[in-house]
């Protein structure tokens, strides 16, 4: 019997996909302060200081110090920080 593992990732369409990155790409070029809307229910502000391509992760060097690891796939949306 398969085990239920919780709550699924929302699915998105490649369109969808395609914004978010390049939203991330200028992000991390500009060096800007994001807002990174995940898709549990978590937020993270920081400035994105590494993309991953090998393993998908976002690398976050957040306000308060601390560096976040995001999976590309979890970040539902991009804003800029307030």
């Amino acid at each position: 019997m398969a085990k239920d593992k919780g709550p699924k990732r929302p699915t998105r369409d490649e369109y969808v996909l395609e914004e978010l990155g390049e939203r991330l790409v200028e992000a991390h070029q500009e060096e800007a302060t994001v807002q990174l809307e995940i898709w549990y229910q978590k937020s993270v502000v920081g400035r994105i200081v590494k993309m991953d391509s090998r393993t998908k992760l976002i690398h976050v060097q957040q306000t308060n110090g601390e560096m976040e690891k995001v999976p590309f796939m979890d970040i539902m949306r991009v804003d800029a920080a307030s």
